[in-house]
């Protein structure tokens, strides 16, 4: 069985050690971050079913501690992930290194087309088994999204968290350097936070996960690989810090809380450069979200849409058409400067961080995360209309008429008002006091085992 993350891994076998308690089957985990003699004695003396993240299980292969000749079912879970660009080749070597007549079972509650032709490419004659209808919904979720300032994202966190009392919420980032900034802002306002993601040593994430589910830390800060192998029935808050580009990752985002028959939240902040994502969103999950505008905290007047840069790739989130190449590579430029500015201030500061207890934003890391980039040089702004009054009190985010299929019998009813201009440029607009603590949106529905296509924004 093939996991993304260690943490996954170890729930996975968890999970089979307990349904197989009186069942004459042996099972092991292996993953990176450990040490391998322990894992290279467990398999030595022979297991029936073994869980693995894929670096580690090719590492000892290759020592010779290792033979997948006779593995007779194969398993992905978390399928779209283990299948997209940055597992693919570990997943193809150890496709070429099991028999050819074996099973290939792949798991997730999402499929992008790009995946499933993927799949179908790497399978022979695969067939699909959906355990439940498709755009399967879960009530229990009330959605909202909180249209934002850019440069006000983290006070809005950490005002709705500190408003709110929440004691236990999970927020999500695009990147380890935006999940380090972001724990770390919260660290220093006075709400527990620690950062989870790949670049964390193992003892590092076993602290974090250990500290959110016991309570100690308020705040978890993930990104969307690291929090797939987050598992905790009675999560109550899930916040999208950051809008994802691929809208399956907002289902799987939403689906960690609202687990085991409770209730959910899931709340969105969403800034100009991020419309076009949450637009792809609606139109993904087929549902209407509504929006509010927190007082103080919504975005300025002349704010525009950037260009979002990730790592190498830049991106346009924007509502509308994406500006033209000589703006997105000025937007690239700009990032990488920055980028490397970042870096060189947190290497000067990083001993001085680690000293601590290991959290908020850098402590505990092994290795210095790739930033994130961040707005690009003012030139490369594309145009943008102007902002209309914020003189009405109800709106909600939904996806165009147009973008249902007339025959589905699950589509949303027709009296939804379809999305007409981008969410910030709409009249109606709902504008919550900063001090509310009531006045939560309805449920709305959320689509977890939707395999329906989505359109991806990358540039």
């Amino acid at each position: 069985v093939l996991t993304p993350t260690r943490e996954l891994a170890a729930q996975v076998e968890e999970s089979i050690r307990t349904y197989g308690k009186y069942l004459p089957l042996t099972s092991a985990v292996i993953f990176g971050g450990v040490g391998m003699n322990p894992q290279i004695d467990r398999i030595k003396k022979g297991v029936d079913i073994l869980v693995a993240t894929p670096g580690r299980l090719l590492d000892l292969q290759q020592q010779g501690n290792l033979d997948l000749s006779t593995v007779e079912i194969l398993v992905l879970d978390e399928a779209d992930r283990m299948l997209d660009m940055g597992f693919l080749p570990d997943v193809k070597k150890i496709l070429a290194l099991v028999p050819r007549d074996k099973q290939s079972l792949l798991f997730s509650a999402t499929f992008s087309d790009e995946i499933r032709d993927l799949a179908n490419g790497l399978l022979k004659n695969p067939q699909s088994i959906q355990v439940t209808p498709r755009n399967t919904t879960v009530q229990r979720i009330t959605q909202v999204v909180h249209p934002v300032g850019r440069g006000k994202k983290k006070a809005l966190l950490a005002h709705i968290i500190q408003e709110h009392n929440w004691s236990q919420v999970l927020v999500f980032t695009r990147t380890k350097f935006g999940a380090n900034s972001v724990a770390e802002f919260l660290t220093k306002n006075g709400i527990e936070a620690m950062a989870l993601h790949g670049n964390k040593s193992q003892g590092a994430r076993t602290q974090a996960l250990a500290g959110f589910k016991s309570g100690e830390i308020r705040a978890l800060v993930a990104t969307d690989i690291a929090a797939r192998g987050i598992d905790i029935d009675e999560l109550p808050h899930v916040v999208n810090y950051e809008i994802p580009n691929v809208p399956e990752d907002y289902v799987h985002r939403i689906g960690r809380t609202g687990r085991a028959g409770n209730s959910g939240e899931a709340v969105s902040l969403v800034c100009l450069d991020e419309e076009g994502f949450m637009e792809e969103i609606a139109r993904f999950t087929k549902q209407q979200i509504p929006a509010q505008i927190v007082e103080g905290f919504g975005p300025e007047a002349g704010e525009r849409a950037e260009p979002i840069a990730m790592g190498r790739q830049t991106i346009w989130g924007g509502a509308g058409k994406a500006p033209g190449r000589d703006v997105m590579a000025a937007a690239a430029k700009a990032a990488r400067t920055e980028m490397l500015q970042r870096v060189r201030e947190n290497k000067a500061g990083n001993g001085e961080r680690n000293g601590g207890n290991g959290r908020g934003g850098q402590n505990g890391n092994r290795n210095q995360p790739r930033q994130q980039a961040q707005r690009p040089a003012q030139q490369g702004r594309p145009p943008q209309r102007q902002q209309q009054p914020r003189d009405a009190q109800q709106q909600n985010f939904a996806p165009r008429e147009d973008d249902f299929d007339r025959d589905r019998e699950d589509a949303i009813p027709r009296n939804i008002d379809p999305l007409r201009t981008n969410l910030h440029n709409r009249r109606n607009e709902n504008v919550v006091p900063a001090n509310n603590n009531g006045g939560q949106p309805d449920p709305m529905r959320t689509s977890i085992d939707s395999m329906a296509g989505s359109g991806r924004r990358g540039g």
